[in-house]
């Protein structure tokens, strides 16, 4: 859930100016591999602290207590920025969706130690294709393109908003969003809905959490809206962790996400609420294993747009990819 894709140019400097700003923060000061005097534990927020901040305030605020280090928030609303922060140690944990995880492991030196498992008792959610409610536009509708539609889509590197839907609906039926629609737009799920419900756009991307997300901040938005499509699960978002922290406050770290909550008591009842606030019943544990899911879509993706550009060499490199995790034989989400 991110504000529009920034062009790549822009996104450097974006980039750039982020690490500037961080850098008198402490956290990036530290030196690799010591204990930091504090850690930047970033959030995605399409709002900003805002709305994200009351939210997660308090289980950062316990987290402090648990590892003996303050812990300060940074938000942002854009995964490749936060990814960025990461690689450059500007932060050191984070809450990432899937395929930033997928990022964050690949370019920013970090691993996973917990994922996240919702109210309901599940650690995995689904993309979906929006429309205005009684609009009449239909799945058929949809896939007969014509360039009839303004479609949001997500940020590039929204698991859910992009990865997904090209995956599971879009590529297995031939459908290149910028040929199929009148237009396609890039934005975060909060404002492709706000969009779909006042009638900007016709169709865009989203997902179960969103839904649940917008039925309990806005209902009223959320009536206007209905689901046409919905794909297979996905692995719910994680917590990352860079993997050059200190081995025993990264110990702490862990710990304190795989207790939290947990137990009988006040304290543990208490943290119960912190936790659904934010709508997640506890975190499991995990590693970079359980977003294999992620990387096989990713390898589909590639492979369809090597293909697309009669692109020989990279076609095999994401069938080989495609094969390796499906020998792999693990990790249903």
């Amino acid at each position: 859930m991110t504000r529009r894709l920034i062009a790549r140019s822009g996104m450097a400097a974006v980039g750039a100016a982020l690490v500037l700003g961080l850098a008198s923060c402490g956290g990036g000061d530290d030196k690799k591999g010591g204990t930091p005097s504090e850690i930047t534990f970033s959030i995605l927020s399409a709002e900003g602290q805002a709305s994200a901040g009351p939210l997660w305030q308090p289980l950062l605020d316990d987290m402090s207590k648990a590892i003996g280090v303050p812990v300060k928030p940074y938000f942002g609303s854009n995964y490749t920025v936060l990814v960025e922060a990461m690689r450059g140690n500007h932060t050191q944990v984070g809450w990432f969706s899937a395929k930033p995880e997928v990022e964050a492991i690949d370019r920013a030196n970090a691993e996973v130690i917990a994922r996240t498992v919702n109210r309901e008792g599940l650690d995995s959610y689904q993309s979906t294709l929006i429309v205005k409610k009684g609009s009449g536009i239909t799945l058929d509708k949809v896939v007969a393109c014509g360039k009839q539609f303004n479609f949001g889509i997500g940020d590039a590197q929204s698991t859910s908003g992009t990865l997904a839907p090209l995956t599971y609906f879009f590529n297995p039926r031939g459908i290149t969003p910028s040929q199929c629609f009148k237009t396609v737009r890039s934005a975060n799920h909060q404002a492709n809905a706000f969009g779909v419900a006042t009638g900007v756009i016709d169709v865009a991307t989203s997902n179960s959490v969103n839904t649940l997300f917008i039925r309990k901040e806005n209902p009223r938005l959320a009536d206007q809206i209905e689901e046409i499509w919905s794909s297979p699960p996905i692995p719910e978002s994680g917590i990352v962790l860079r993997k050059d922290l200190d081995p025993v406050l990264k110990e702490k770290i862990r710990g304190f996400f795989l207790t939290y909550g947990q137990g009988q008591g006040a304290e543990a009842e208490r943290q119960r609420q912190v936790l659904s606030a934010l709508e997640y019943s506890r975190f499991a544990a995990a590693d970079d294993d359980y977003l294999d899911p992620i990387r096989e879509m990713i390898a589909d993706q590639k492979l369809s747009e090597a293909r697309a550009k009669g692109d020989t060499a990279g076609a095999a490199a994401a069938e080989r990819e495609l094969q390796r995790l499906r020998a792999k034989g693990e990790v249903q989400p």
